[in-house]
């Protein structure tokens, strides 16, 4: 079997890559650079909205290939120097047609809808124009996009950096055991290390011999971080947004009131994850329930599972869902579109990139594993598929230019597939006690790992943006305080007494790589959650409207696309529906226990 990507698919070879590389920077560029001052005749602006479609699946091949190359081995030169030339091939790309936004608004919101009404051809641009025009008051003039184009590779450095810091010259670092046994402990086999440990001391030797590189480097990385978020600053002051959190929601038109409503909820109604943690540590005789104890089963199961019997379990999950779907659940999982196993220099995690339809032409989505045979592993695979499964019904649905779906409604797909597959555990005959605590837990720890952790940390981020935004310094220090204040707030623990668990945000790439992310897997979970539900109750129409949001993929605002399958983020009501569903399952696990 085929356990790694054969990027042959997007590029035949080596030479394939460099000829796409000179024609993006040698003809497309610049020719679209001619057209500047030219906009306001209608054949130009054809030809140049023809000219940007062909940017578009050029530098997605572009990005997928050197990104791809460059996420099996971190620790390769050469793959690291291809993604750079990418990326500086694309900040070329903008600072030559930086000029071109203020000049499309400068000829004005009707003029432009006129232009779509003569020519229906290139109707896929409408909703791209109509966001601009929304974001019209935070556009600059055209030296002025200039001048923030030719600084943006610096915007780039802090994530950069950090990737090269935490994986490109990560060496794992070895703890050593009651026993006198030494066990190395990695980015990628330190959960599952700790879960298999029954000794207290020894979860803390493995979990500190992983922090421990954070706090060699901790103020390197508190400079990065200081750099990303500068960066952000930057931004907004620039563009005259009233916050970095406005920044951030301001183009998909999401009220800032869907952010704060759910931070709002999770943080108030924290009482159901006290009371999980006050039963794990009752129940597994721990004196004090650590944050990395966490990874202790209730249920204990030695039980490993294979790739192939985790795309097994998948498959029979989704078995009654209509064939077309089932389809394109295979159709994401081929052999050669799939990066299975860890691997020296691997990126961690997981996710799902890439894919566009052009009529014949099309790029096949990829995902990236790091599959160690866990239960979490099984539900990896259903949560990755879905988002490439969302890329299929969107490349079939939409035009080029209106498949790129927002990641507000991307976490949607991948989070219903892992209710999907829960259920389907939870369901399978009669299950026994041990299961049915496993299964259960599992529930339980999707709802903290997903929506009371990662709104842990977007407001995390949104706290230390407040105190950039109101000229506070940052340092290690401040960086380590503001997360233990939370860690109290959530979880009902004093993370000091962990002595390096307060290192926990320079653990986290999320928030150097891709800033305010996070928050939207709190969204889409609690979207996905009630649109699973409807799903399971068999209401009418429920799968068909689940579809359509897939299929919908960036046509419209994301608020609306959610609103149009039946859930308003608007309101706290779905908010407090996975409060409620959270309290429900931890009543259930307590029953259980006690039985």
């Amino acid at each position: 079997m085929k356990d790694k990507w054969d990027l042959r698919f997007i590029y035949k070879d080596e030479a394939a890559f460099e000829k796409d590389l000179t024609y993006i920077k040698e003809v497309l560029t610049p020719k679209m650079a001619s057209f500047q001052g030219k906009l306001q005749d209608e054949k130009a602006f054809s030809q140049f909205l023809a000219l940007e479609r062909e940017s578009q699946k050029v530098f997605t091949k572009l990005y997928l290939y050197a990104g791809c190359a460059s996420d099996q081995n971190k620790k390769d030169v050469k793959a690291n120097e291809r993604h750079d030339r990418v990326q500086l091939a694309m900040q070329d790309y903008m600072d030559k047609l930086s000029w071109s936004d203020p000049e499309i608004l400068a000829l004005g919101e009707e003029k432009v809808k006129t232009y779509f009404a003569h020519h229906p051809e290139d109707k896929e641009f409408d909703y791209s124009f109509e966001k601009l025009f929304l974001d019209q008051s935070h556009i600059l003039s055209a030296d002025k996009e200039k001048l923030l184009a030719s600084f943006a590779p610096l915007e780039e450095e802090g994530s950069k950096l950090y990737s090269m810091l935490s994986v490109g010259d990560y060496v794992p670092k070895k703890a050593t055991l009651k026993d006198g046994s030494s066990v190395e402990v990695s980015q990628s086999n330190w959960t599952s290390l700790i879960a298999a440990t029954k000794d207290a001391e020894d979860r803390q030797a493995i979990f500190e011999a992983l922090y421990r590189y954070y706090d060699e480097h901790k103020n390197v990385y508190a400079e990065i971080y200081n750099n990303t978020v500068q960066a952000e600053f930057s931004e907004m002051k620039s563009r005259g947004y009233h916050s970095i959190l406005e920044e951030h929601l301001f183009h998909n038109k999401i009220p800032t009131s869907v952010f704060l409503n759910l931070v709002d909820v999770a943080s108030s109604n924290a009482k159901p994850l006290h009371e999980y943690y006050e039963i794990r540590a009752k129940y597994l005789g721990l004196t004090k329930h650590r944050s990395y104890d966490r990874f202790l089963q209730l249920a204990h199961s030695d039980k490993k599972y294979t790739y192939e019997e985790a795309k097994g379990l998948f498959f029979q999950s989704i078995s009654s869902f209509p064939e077309d779907f089932q389809k394109k659940a295979h159709t994401v999982l081929e052999e050669g579109y799939v990066d299975v196993y860890p691997a020296p220099g691997k990126r961690t995690g997981a996710y799902s990139n890439g894919g566009y339809q052009d009529g014949k032409d099309w790029i096949h989505p990829v995902i990236l594993f790091n599959f160690q045979g866990e239960l979490d592993d099984c539900f990896t695979v259903a949560h990755e598929s879905g988002h490439s499964i969302h890329t299929l019904y969107a490349m079939e649905s939409q035009p080029l230019m209106k498949q790129d779906y927002t990641i507000f409604t991307a976490e949607i797909a991948s989070t219903f597939n892992e209710h999907n597959l829960l259920d389907y555990l939870l369901h399978q005959g009669t299950l026994d006690k041990e299961t049915r605590i496993a299964l259960l837990q599992k529930a339980i720890d999707e709802i903290v790992g997903t929506f009371y952790r990662q709104t842990l940390f977007a407001q995390y981020e949104y706290e230390i943006a407040q105190k950039v935004e109101q000229g506070e310094p940052l340092s290690y220090q401040v960086l380590c305080d503001e997360m233990r204040k939370l860690y109290e707030t959530y979880y009902g623990i004093d993370i000091r007494e962990e002595k390096l668990k307060p290192f926990v945000w320079a653990y986290i790439p999320h928030l150097f790589y891709t800033p305010f992310y996070v928050y939207q897997y709190a969204t889409s979970f609690t979207a996905s959650m009630l649109l699973y539900a409807n799903v399971r109750e068999k209401k009418p129409g429920a799968f068909e409207r689940y579809v359509s949001l897939l299929k919908s993929g960036g046509e419209t605002f994301p608020i609306d696309e959610v609103r149009a399958a039946g859930v308003d983020l608007t309101t706290k009501e779905p908010f407090m529906a996975v409060v409620a569903r959270m309290q429900e399952l931890v009543d259930e696990l307590k029953k259980t226990l006690a039985e």
